[in-house]
């Protein structure tokens, strides 16, 4: 198998869905039936099996891991994050902050970027909290959806559309978004996210987008690119194969 991936137009990130301490994959944000990943590249679901084979095998630098047991149960595998540092991985961090302890903590155990997703944001101002106590350079926000409605408690939030959120974060500090729809993701089914990330994309020049969930092959990565994404989040397509063609 050889990597297609070497010409795509922008960058791939692969996913780590850590649970349990170990990888695994991700279907429409049903996390009950979530199960270790079965992968072309390798017969592991081991984190740091899984990171080094992304670097070695694909060449991809930066990884976005998604500490499931941290995000349910706040319950942040230190261990497992610390193996991948040490490792040399450069992490894209969702362990669910929901407050600037736990972001500053994550900075402290050296991961490249700190995200935090709607999910776990209980309030507005908390964003700003984490902007000032991180920096804008390593806080990522990640638009959390399901099937298009933001995972928000609508009520204690100004505007609570997808590109009124947006809009508060740039406005708070934010330079850095992820785009991301749980209904979407191993699901095969494609980005359901493009046209709102063009509406970002045409709003907001400078920031960095990322988006995924349902990235199957390189034209949905070309699709992201049209649509304004600097980078996509990828996992069941790197595993499955569909990034890769037999020579």
């Amino acid at each position: 198998m050889t990597p297609q991936i070497d010409s795509v137009a922008c960058e791939i990130i692969p996913v780590l869905d850590l649970m349990h301490g170990q990888i695994v994959r991700g279907i429409a944000g049903r996390r009950e039936s979530y199960q270790p990943i079965q992968s072309q590249l390798l017969d592991s679901a081991r984190p740091l099996e899984v990171a080094n084979t992304f670097q070695s095998q694909l060449g991809l630098e930066r990884i976005y891991l998604a500490d499931l047991d941290a995000i349910q149960h706040d319950q942040p595998d230190w261990d497992t994050l610390d193996a991948l540092v040490a490792a040399g991985h450069r992490l894209l961090v969702d362990a669910g902050p929901r407050n600037t302890d736990r972001a500053v903590r994550l900075i402290e155990h050296r991961v490249d970027s700190v995200v935090a997703g709607l999910e776990t944001l209980d309030r507005p101002e908390l964003i700003t909290e984490l902007v000032e106590a991180v920096g804008n350079s390593q806080l990522v926000l990640s638009l959390d959806l399901k099937n298009g409605q933001p995972m928000i408690d609508a009520g204690t939030w100004p505007d609570p559309t997808p590109l009124g959120l947006a809009t508060m974060a740039v406005d708070m500090g934010i330079q850095r978004m992820i785009v991301l729809d749980l209904a979407g993701v191993g699901t095969q089914g494609g980005p359901p996210t493009l046209e709102l990330c063009r509406q970002i994309r045409k709003r907001f020049d400078e920031i960095e987008l990322i988006t995924g969930g349902g990235i199957r092959d390189l034209d949905d990565i070309t699709a992201a690119a049209n649509a304004g994404v600097d980078a996509v989040l990828v996992a069941s397509a790197l595993h499955d194969g569909s990034l890769l063609e037999t020579t």
